[in-house]
């Protein structure tokens, strides 16, 4: 039984002068006929399925529509067209450095962004040293977050997130933050999450993570669905043709 269904889904922008001309200018524009409106779709037509311990990995080169789509399978952004299925909870990992308060500290944006996520204050407690220690941050915890490296921010972001023990985990490039160590020991977080039952939705451009780590794969290209499959190295193996060849 699929534990996640996406049906034909296309998701359309609609761009306009708007915002540039004002309120009164665009009635008469419109009542003149003469507003232009342009549409962007960033996906079109995507159909794929997952079941429960699944590992999706989405490749594509930048503006294949990968993050769009996980907007809408997470249910922040509705298709325009088609439809997303979903069975139970679901977790998504967009941008990991954002929500936090630079003047606060470290210690203090880990309590926050654990409220966020609907984390007790008693689970956080518990938790807490264990999340310093993962994110290496063990001297910098009394610190204004706004002095830690991006790459910092985002291994804090990633300790706090990775508690969760959601069905659907979405996942976009939080593999790929701090060095090749931190990498290798996110790699191995996600795998004990994946092996308790979730239903895992990676998107990376590290395709050696997605031969390594996935079950399936999805390739987007400038909105397309060229690709949807269990036979992961072929569908990398084609990628990367595709990738020389331009």
């Amino acid at each position: 039984m699929s534990i996640l269904d996406v049906h034909n889904v296309s998701i359309c922008y609609m761009t306009g002068d708007f915002k540039e001309i004002g309120l009164k200018e665009y009635v008469m524009r419109r009542l003149r006929g003469n507003y232009q409106v342009n549409e962007f779709w960033a996906d079109q037509d995507i159909t794929f399925s997952l079941e429960k311990g699944d590992m999706l990995g989405i490749i594509g080169t930048n503006g294949a529509g990968k993050s769009t789509l996980l907007k809408a399978v997470s249910g922040i952004m509705e298709p325009t067209r088609g439809w997303v299925k979903r069975e139970g909870t679901i977790a998504a990992l967009l941008e990991l450095a954002s929500g936090f308060d630079g003047d606060l500290t470290v210690r203090e944006n880990t309590y926050l962004r654990g409220a966020m996520l609907g984390y007790t204050r008693k689970f956080m407690d518990d938790m807490y040293e264990q999340i310093i220690s993962f994110a290496e941050l063990t001297e910098f915890q009394d610190r204004p977050f706004k002095q830690l490296s991006s790459g910092m921010k985002s291994r804090l972001a990633f300790a706090i997130a990775s508690l969760v023990k959601p069905d659907i985990l979405i996942l976009d490039e939080v593999l790929s933050v701090g060095d090749g160590a931190f990498r290798k020991k996110s790699e191995t977080k996600m795998k004990e999450i994946i092996q308790s039952g979730a239903t895992t939705i990676l998107v990376s451009h590290s395709l050696e993570q997605v031969r390594k780590l996935c079950s399936k794969v999805l390739w987007l290209h400038k909105g397309q669905q060229m690709d949807f499959g269990s036979d992961v190295q072929t569908i990398c193996d084609h990628y990367e043709s595709f990738l020389r060849k331009k």
